[in-house]
């Protein structure tokens, strides 16, 4: 597994003497969630790409664990220390509520052609999501899928049966420990700079996410049954400190939305494939590793507990909840059938 860097006083101590610059809007700074390579990478680096290609403006990437874990680079956003932000809504959901409607199991379909189309039309994506984030001071660039999510585990499963009792981890989010809850696991909510350790030592029994951050983070090494439910796709989201994006000039303003929609069709172009080439990876790596794909009678047993994680969630949200899940499901709906 790759070793990930502790943030230290001297990061955050660098950062705060750069502040002047930023100010300036010459020299920004952006800090995503991942490793190198992986699917933020990718988004953050084209971004970085058209910013300096198309202007004499610089940023400066910050990858996982180098200012902390996901909470911390928020929290940093918010204070203005950074400028840009890519963070799931796995995290932002105790900061936005309503973000968590990516975590209802079985609302996004499992088709990668269809739930892409879902991001480019959706007007709940593009249009209602903006004004929560902008409640939080926050402006949001961008929302975008990263794979369907996988579960490991320390032995197979294939039923909600086969989840009893195993603690597996989540994010830091209420609507996805409802999820476990109703699968049947135990939730055990964990930063992620500790759950490779966690599954090692077995105060884990497994995790869940994309099958490319299963292999970059080296997670197939120590929880080697995958397990393929087709509950849901792991998203994510790009934004500004809000502050410092009205703060620009019109022309930087566009800038910036014109490098988030070149980095995001790159990387929309980036993840079609990134699974299948991530799984035989992570086979050719193991022999350990199983591999189990439900099929559609197993996948009801899970689909079956669904709907109390749909009412949870609009028990958290309310009336705000109950509007962007019936335009989400719209949404859907409308892609599914073209």
């Amino acid at each position: 597994m790759k070793a990930s860097k502790l943030i230290t006083t001297a990061s955050v101590g660098a950062l705060l003497l750069g502040m002047t610059a930023a100010a300036q809007a010459d020299n920004w700074r952006y800090a995503h969630e991942e490793y190198e390579g992986d699917v933020q990478d990718v988004f953050a680096y084209a971004f970085k790409e058209y910013i300096e290609e198309n202007s004499d403006h610089t940023l400066q990437v910050y990858r996982f664990g180098e200012l902390g874990e996901s909470d911390d680079i928020m929290e940093q956003t918010q204070n203005g220390i950074l400028q840009f932000v890519n963070q799931s809504p796995g995290f932002t959901g105790a900061l936005i509520p309503e973000a968590q409607i990516f975590f209802i199991p079985y609302l996004l379909p499992t088709d990668e052609e269809t739930v892409l189309t879902f991001f480019d039309e959706s007007k709940a994506i593009n249009e209602m999501f903006p004004e929560l984030y902008a409640e939080q001071g926050l402006e949001l660039l961008k929302m975008y899928p990263e794979g369907e999510m996988v579960i490991t585990t320390n032995e197979p499963i294939s039923s909600p049966e086969d989840m009893n009792n195993k603690k597996i981890r989540t994010m830091t989010n209420p609507l996805l420990s409802e999820t476990y809850d109703a699968f049947g696991a135990t939730p055990t909510p964990l930063p992620w700079g500790e759950v490779y350790g966690g599954l090692q030592t077995g105060i884990l029994d497994g995790q869940e996410n994309p099958i490319f951050w299963i292999e970059s983070g080296g997670l197939y090494e120590v929880s080697p049954h995958l397990t393929f439910t087709g509950h849901g796709w792991f998203t994510t989201a790009m934004m500004a400190n809000q502050d410092f994006y009205e703060g620009l000039s019109e022309e930087d303003q566009q800038l910036v939305q014109d490098a988030s929609n070149a980095a995001y069709d790159h990387t929309i172009e980036h993840i079609k494939g990134l699974a299948e080439e991530a799984l035989e990876k992570i086979q050719a790596a193991s022999d350990e590793v199983t591999v189990t794909r439900l099929d559609e009678e197993q996948i009801q047993a899970f689909r079956d507990r669904a709907p109390q994680v749909e009412e949870a969630f609009l028990e958290m949200t309310g009336e705000d909840g109950a509007e962007l899940l019936e335009q989400f499901k719209a949404d859907l709906e409308a892609v599914s059938n073209e």
